[in-house]
């Protein structure tokens, strides 16, 4: 990773290492499983290798297509692209292309495999309700995803998580299941599915777990960045607070890309156990802003 003035996250170091130990732990027990079964699985390897090297180098344009963004030139949002040229500069890092997504969801994201090949997008949505030094505390999160290269090792921590739902529909489409060893025991393709699942459960709760700490982790830098994590937490809560007041349906269109989100779209109503979301509850991320400006002696 390159050099940034981003405040370093040991903590995030270290789970980032444990999860992905872990990860690979699942990975090597997962394909021993398969081959011992007699599971041919190149096919799915090679398969869900290419999808991940699409979503790696293409994660940027995919999001910016998915979510509706335009690039936009500094004389077509001047204060934007102001706000991310200071933060730049702040954060020592090169800038990301800035656009901005046609959408009433109050939101942002940023997207990339590098500091050299990313993107920072902002809703209409979140434009119109922050003010400025509240949009700078978000823009700074944003940046310290690019700075630690967050999209790019939460591609690759997945990648376990495709194998095995791939691995999970192999078996139920080719007729695998029917199958059986020589001793006419327990059909290989339940045993493969059966793993699978399992292997996808776990792997999925590790990826989340890691989610849910960078984005705390993307917090503490951006307040740290701009020093005012009140403006943070201000945003934070205005935020969490108008999702509320969107309508379902645009929140449901939304809540695919959540793992992008600055904060996840939810529509009303909605209850996920922290365990499964991409988030760390509000709460717990304005707790932290609250310690960072006790220690900073100020908001």
């Amino acid at each position: 990773m390159s050099s940034t003035r981003f405040a370093p996250d040991r903590g995030l170091t270290s789970r980032m290492v444990v999860t992905m130990f872990l990860l690979g732990l699942l990975y090597v027990a997962f394909m021993g499983i398969l081959i011992a079964v007699g599971v041919q699985a190149l096919v799915v390897l090679v398969f869900a290798g290419g999808l991940l090297l699409v979503q790696y180098f293409l994660s940027d344009r995919i999001a910016l297509f998915a979510m509706h963004g335009r690039e936009v030139s500094p004389q077509e949002a001047p204060e934007l692209h102001g706000m991310v040229d200071r933060l730049c500069a702040m954060a020592d890092m090169p800038k990301p292309r800035v656009a901005i997504a046609d959408s009433d969801v109050p939101n942002a994201f940023a997207t990339g495999r590098n500091q050299q090949n990313s993107v920072l997008c902002v809703t209409t949505g979140i434009l119109r309700r922050l003010e400025p030094q509240e949009l700078e505390g978000v823009l700074a999160h944003e940046l310290s995803h690019v700075a630690h290269r967050d999209v790019a090792v939460m591609t690759i921590a997945s990648f376990l998580g495709i194998v095995a739902g791939l691995m999970t529909r192999f078996a139920l489409y080719t007729g695998l299941g029917r199958s059986r060893d020589n001793n006419g025991g327990v059909p290989i393709g339940l045993i493969v599915m059966l793993v699978s699942i399992v292997v996808y459960a776990i792997s999925f709760l590790l990826t989340r777990a890691l989610s849910r700490y960078r984005e705390l982790a993307a917090d503490r830098a951006g307040a740290l960045l701009t020093q005012r994590p009140s403006a943070l937490a201000s945003a934070l809560t205005k935020v969490t607070g108008d999702m509320a007041r969107i309508p379902n349906r645009d929140l449901r269109e939304a809540a695919p890309f959540n793992a992008f989100y600055f904060a996840p779209a939810l529509a009303k109503g909605t209850s996920i156990a922290n365990l499964f979301s991409t988030h760390p509850p509000l709460e717990r991320r304005l707790e932290q802003l609250a310690r960072i400006s006790a220690q900073l002696g100020r908001g």
